[in-house]
């Protein structure tokens, strides 16, 4: 079977979708990859034989060049002769239904998180879900990540099918069994050895929200409080600016772009995560698994994965004071921090073999 799989940009495709991909070549199946290349791609998708299409999409929806987006990956769809178009992030499944609605291939659209939810911004709901609803009736299958957007797709959409996947599955025993050495981690990272180390991953953009957290150890003026960011973004500057604006930049530490994030987890003594919007995040899970108290923002998704546990620690997204008196707590309080980490049992339905094997059920392959 000849299976193309589509996102905006690489980024998603080297983040969530290269054991996807494998899974499916290692099955038999001919599987290439259409996207923007932003960052270089996963060389492992040219080593397991995918062909991967440079398509100029854009992240903002209305911009013209989407249109020249379009154009070339219609031609690559009709020209590939694909069973199965499978897509990602609403620019490109926008583009990708539109291009096979009077074709051949089955579309199935994974949804990492719409953008209408309870509590999004009414522009959302003005905009983002007409589209999604119209485009629905060009769509063989939706699989959702989460339980509030399976919900609304289900009452809301027209597609063939309505799936749920519980997210988009993760090793677990690749953070829950690393060991290092702690001392020698955070030497590396500059962190000093007794200090009590706050955690985030993700890209420094708005949503990802990290400004909160810095305001929030800013108001303790403790001074073993480090803060290290793993990841990328245009906020980088900004974070940077206001660290040292509130007297706090020596503990702020953004480290980048990191390929050892499992050992960083291990380095650190608490995990905080306060987006504004998430389909199923990736790195609180990480978290989860390798032990971290967490402390997250109170949004669809987060919700998904802390309900089960009765001391989970969720907080209004920019409610700063909230946040420092918690993490004050984790500092000063041992038995408090071990109440907030999850067991493993909890996440074992997140694993990336459970991912897979629900996914090939309902591509039918």
């Amino acid at each position: 079977m000849r299976i193309l799989y589509v996102a905006t940009i690489s980024n998603t495709i080297n983040a969530f979708l290269v054991p996807h991909i494998e899974f499916l070549v290692q099955q038999g199946h001919k599987v290439d990859v259409a996207c923007r290349i932003v960052h270089q791609i996963n060389p492992r998708l040219e080593e397991i034989g995918c062909t991967v299409y440079n398509i100029p999409f854009d992240r903002t929806p209305w911009k013209p060049q989407n249109l020249k987006a379009y154009k070339s990956l219609k031609k690559i769809i009709d020209k590939g002769k694909y069973h199965i178009v499978h897509t990602h992030t609403p620019v490109a499944s926008a583009c990708v239904r539109l291009a096979c609605r009077k074709g051949k291939a089955k579309v199935v659209y994974t949804a990492h998180g719409f953008h209408f939810y309870a509590g999004a911004p009414i522009k959302n709901w003005l905009i983002y879900y007409p589209v999604e609803r119209y485009l629905s009736c060009f769509t063989d299958v939706i699989i959702t990540i989460n339980e509030e957007d399976f919900q609304n797709a289900k009452e809301r959409f027209f597609s063939k099918s309505i799936e749920y996947i519980p997210g988009v599955g993760i090793d677990i025993s690749k953070f829950r069994d690393v060991v290092i050495d702690r001392s020698l981690k955070r030497r590396e990272l500059g962190i000093p050895e007794h200090a009590f180390l706050v955690l985030s991953v993700g890209e420094l953009n708005k949503n990802k929200n990290h400004e909160t957290v810095i305001k929030a150890i800013a108001q303790l003026r403790d001074q073993r409080i480090y803060y290290a960011i793993c990841g990328q973004g245009r906020l980088e500057a900004h974070l940077r600016k206001l660290s040292f604006e509130l007297g706090i930049q020596d503990q702020v530490k953004l480290l980048g772009y990191r390929s050892d994030i499992p050992e960083i987890y291990k380095a650190a003594d608490l995990f905080i995560f306060p987006s504004y919007r998430e389909g199923l995040p990736v790195s609180l899970l990480e978290a989860m698994a390798s032990g971290l108290p967490i402390i997250c923002s109170d949004i669809r998704g987060n919700r998904d994965l802390m309900k089960n546990n009765k001391n989970s620690l969720m907080i209004k997204p920019n409610d700063v004071s909230r946040l420092s008196s918690i993490i004050q707590k984790m500092v000063n309080e041992a038995e408090f921090r071990n109440q907030a980490v999850h067991q493993p049992f909890e996440i074992e339905k997140y694993a990336i073999s459970n991912v897979l094997r629900k996914l090939k059920l309902i591509l039918e392959i």
